[in-house]
């Protein structure tokens, strides 16, 4: 994962003004375990920096992703951010409906896809969705403790 440091450095080489707050949205991403929506990153920002408006916020996560220090994945709830992971090659992603834990996939379904002559395609991006191991036992516990207390209710 990119550090704070390597955050800033990319920002600092496309010619972007470090500012506090860029550096404060490096160290956010730095640290963050998993993925932010544009709404966590303004709520979080906000706390710091009051009339902080969520467009400034959204702008700087849209450069932030154009630079390649994030990755943007389209939950069903939202648009999510995550710092660019580590992968040195072209991947795409299982990622769980629960704990939002990503797993690379190193295949690119692109190899098997025609595209018709008349069109070209220029970038692509593939996201599979579901629940990891941990997730899945932990679901399948509910009903048997959910059953459990009901027993002890009576």
């Amino acid at each position: 994962m990119l550090s704070m440091e390597r955050i800033i450095e990319i920002m600092a080489e496309q010619g972007l003004r470090i500012t506090d707050q860029r550096k404060t949205l490096a160290r956010l991403f730095a640290e963050a375990p998993g993925y932010l929506s544009a709404k966590d990153v303004y709520d979080y920002m906000g706390q710091k920096y009051k009339g902080l408006s969520f467009d400034t916020v959204y702008r700087n996560l849209r450069v932030m992703q154009e630079l390649g220090v994030l990755e943007q994945i389209v939950f069903e709830e939202g648009v999510k951010f995550k710092l660019h992971c580590s992968e040195d090659h072209h991947h795409h992603h299982m990622i769980c409906l629960q704990c939002e834990k990503t797993y690379p996939i190193t295949f690119c379904p692109m190899q098997l896809t025609e595209s018709p002559d008349d069109f070209q395609v220029v970038k692509h991006k593939f996201e599979v969705f579901g629940y990891c191991k941990d997730c899945r036992e932990e679901a399948a516990q509910e009903p048997v403790k959910a059953a459990a207390g009901k027993r002890e209710a009576r």
